[in-house]
C-alpha cells in the first residue's frame, strides 16, 4: 500500500525559539499587531510504501526518532493517509 505522509515538528513547550521571536518581534512593524506566541517548525511531507498502515507509522515514528526530529527538544505528529491505488 501507498500512503500519503506528513511529519509535522515543533519545539516543545519552554525550549527557545529565536526564530519564532525575531518573526513576533517584526511583524507590528509590518503593520500586523496583535500576534502572540510565535512558534516555527517545518512540515516534512512524502509517500511511503509498507504492508499497512501500522507497519507505515512504525517506519515513520522510527524515521522521526532517528533522523527527522531532535525527540530531546522537539514534538512530531504524523498524519498518514492512504492513497488511491489506482493513482
Amino acid at each position: 500500500m501507498r500512503f500519503e505522509v506528513l511529519v509535522e515538528v515543533s519545539l516543545r513547550p519552554g525550549v527557545a525559539d529565536p526564530q519564532g521571536q525575531t518573526i513576533e518581534r517584526s511583524l507590528p512593524t509590518l503593520g500586523f499587531a496583535g500576534v502572540h506566541g510565535v512558534r516555527v517548525g517545518k512540515a516534512i511531507r512524502f509517500e511511503l510504501e509498507a504492508l499497512d498502515e501500522p507497519a507505515a507509522r512504525a517506519e515513520i515514528a522510527d524515521m522521526c526518532d532517528r533522523f527527522l526530529s531532535n525527540p530531546v527538544i522537539e514534538d512530531t505528529r504524523v498524519t498518514v493517509t492512504a492513497t488511491d491505488p489506482a493513482r
